[in-house]
């Protein structure tokens, strides 16, 4: 067979094996423990982008551990054919600062298929605080130096990059002691049974427990306050309450490892759009405060996403770096 031939074959093999996928259960690894805030988002997703997949059969694989880097060298060493995807948020741009020594490179071993979603973050106390303002809470923090602790899911966790942002930001004479927990929802308990005393968490995680009245918020992470949001527009943005340039949310992307076919690539992008789109995505995503990314975002595309991530990635190594808080 010439080249010619052997191209035109192999270019119909691959648009055949597209219309045929998926031809298995896809798999969403999760790097994180269930039930925590980027498991939701998985869950939710793929519920609605399996109507979009032939209603192909989506299910979840929690591969925890080291903060996210098991589940994503997972997927980057996976078969690249499109069945075995990862559902990661900000850690995809702060794991190359935190671990120094990955065992995959970020912007090399994944094909970007775009964002998910952002989600705010909310500044959080456990409810003995005697503060109940922002400014009140500052007050208290620096009043009780070196006396307080700070709770977060894991190096590397959303938690985790919020409370180091907030905690350089603020500027502390003396960093708060850190308390590391094996997924965000031990964390949780353990700030309302008064175990740990603050918390910068995802509002998929904690609006349900502040409406609830189990834990105390203060602040919200966003550049501007959260007006449509019937629970959270009642909170400030950390900008407001006097840090500068503060604007940190939590976006999650979706990705596949190296190598999987273009065509595979381009219907795996649909059904992700087609899903952003969903009206019941969009409610319960909306419900946690979280903001689905819209048809004009450019971070939708795969080439805007890992464009996102790259400049991502630059920004929070500063941060991490001017830390000096490192997972390695």
């Amino acid at each position: 067979m010439n080249k010619t031939l052997l191209s035109f074959a192999l270019a119909v093999s691959v648009s055949a094996a597209a219309q045929a996928f998926p031809t298995k259960p896809i798999t969403f690894v999760v790097p994180f423990a269930a039930g925590g805030p980027t498991d939701t988002v998985a869950r939710q997703l793929a519920e609605a982008m399996r109507k979009h997949l032939d209603n192909a059969t989506i299910v979840v694989d929690n591969a925890a551990g080291a903060g996210g880097t098991i589940g994503a060298n997972k997927v980057a060493r996976a078969a690249p054919d499109g069945h075995t995807l990862l559902v990661w948020h900000i850690g995809m741009a702060a794991t190359p600062a935190l671990y120094r020594k990955l065992p995959y490179k970020p912007l090399e071993d994944f094909e970007y298929l775009g964002i998910i979603n952002d989600v705010p973050m909310t500044l959080v106390g456990k409810p003995q605080l005697p503060a109940n303002t922002y400014r009140d809470f500052e007050n208290y923090i620096r009043a009780n130096q070196g006396k307080l602790n700070l709770g977060h899911a894991g190096l590397g966790s959303a938690s985790h990059i919020c409370g180091v942002m907030w905690q350089y930001a603020v500027k502390l004479d003396k960093s708060m002691a850190t308390i590391a927990y094996r997924g965000t929802a031990p964390a949780m308990n353990d700030l309302i049974a008064g175990t740990i005393d603050v918390m910068c968490d995802q509002t998929t995680n904690t609006t349900q427990q502040i409406e609830a009245g189990r834990i105390k918020a203060f602040a919200v992470t966003t550049a501007k306050p959260l007006a449509d949001h019937p629970l959270l527009k009642h909170y400030p943005t950390l900008q407001e309450m006097g840090l500068k340039d503060f604007n940190l949310t939590i976006w999650h992307g979706l990705y596949a490892p190296k190598g999987t076919p273009a065509p595979v690539l381009q219907k795996l992008n649909q059904a992700l759009r087609a899903a952003l789109q969903d009206p019941d995505f969009k409610k319960k995503q909306a419900d946690l405060g979280a903001i689905v990314a819209g048809p004009r975002d450019p971070r939708v595309t795969p080439e805007g996403h890992k464009a996102f991530v790259a400049a991502e990635i630059s920004k929070l190594k500063t941060v991490i770096d001017a830390a000096g808080q490192y997972a390695d």
